[in-house]
């Protein structure tokens, strides 16, 4: 069950990546607030480097980005650079790259689902720490007392969120069922001035699937995987770890371009 109100007091949870202050969405609190043009849209992502994907995201953002597991929940993300703080998809002016895969995580900011535990559902909250919400803003939230269309379409595309978010929960399960994670290591070896390869250097440590472990799997099992979808999912998360290669070389042009200024004022 999902809401646009709650009570004061409700013991809210979930994941507030990118929301620095999630409220429970209710006419009488946000009753005059308004949604202007954004400036910078995507401004919230440009110090993350690792974003969370639903499971049928996994082709689309193959083409974009390395596709890893994290954590002890084996959570599925997108990276988008190779260090925390920083984002080599979305520039100062908080435009992602023309090319680049959006993930939905990103697309329904400043919205979110929170847990309500003592009512036992699902209330949708929004970011008031986003700038382009304010009093009086070009697209209100709510109209006559009720949720204006934009607060219903972000209300549709989170249900549809948290729809592929338990799908995704059960990929995972699946793969954790049939043991096909391996630890694995993103490395880069420098090379010296002299051309010669430098010692290797690690810049990642993640879950990923074991293709050993899957070629494993009796045939009636990969049929199966093969039938449900998941077996096209595992496969673009495997293309896309080629993707690693690409993301050093993008950090090494930012550096690049970075050192220029500094070398003409030397």
């Amino acid at each position: 069950m999902t809401d646009t109100t709650a009570t004061a007091n409700a013991a809210l949870s979930g994941n507030v990546l990118f929301y620095g202050k999630p409220e429970p969405l209710s006419v009488e609190a946000h009753g005059a607030l308004g949604v202007d043009p954004v400036e910078k849209p995507y401004g919230f992502v440009t110090k993350t480097n690792l974003v969370p994907l639903t499971v049928t995201e996994f082709a689309p953002a193959a083409l974009s980005y390395p596709v890893i597991f994290v954590g002890d929940a084996r959570m599925p993300v997108a990276v988008m650079a190779l260090r925390g703080g920083e984002n080599l998809f979305v520039s100062d002016a908080g435009e992602f790259r023309a090319e680049a895969y959006i993930p939905a995580y990103v697309r329904r900011y400043p919205f979110v689902f929170a847990n309500d535990e003592v009512q036992k559902r699902l209330i949708l909250c929004v970011d008031r720490d986003a700038p382009f919400i304010r009093d009086g803003g070009a697209t209100p939230l709510f109209i006559d007392g009720k949720p204006s269309p934009y607060v219903e379409q972000a209300m549709e595309f989170c249900n549809n969120f948290e729809l592929e978010r338990q799908r995704t929960d059960a990929f995972v399960k699946l793969l954790t069922d049939l043991d096909l994670f391996d630890t694995r290591e993103a490395v880069f070896t420098p090379r010296n001035p002299d051309g010669t390869s430098a010692a290797p250097q690690k810049i990642a440590e993640y879950f990923a699937v074991s293709e050993d472990k899957l070629k494993a799997l009796p045939a009636e099992k990969l049929a199966e995987l093969r039938d449900n979808g998941a077996l096209g999912q595992i496969y673009a998360h495997l293309v896309s770890l080629l993707g690693w290669d690409r993301l050093i070389a993008m950090a090494f042009q930012k550096a690049a371009a970075a050192a220029q200024p500094a070398a003409g004022n030397a």
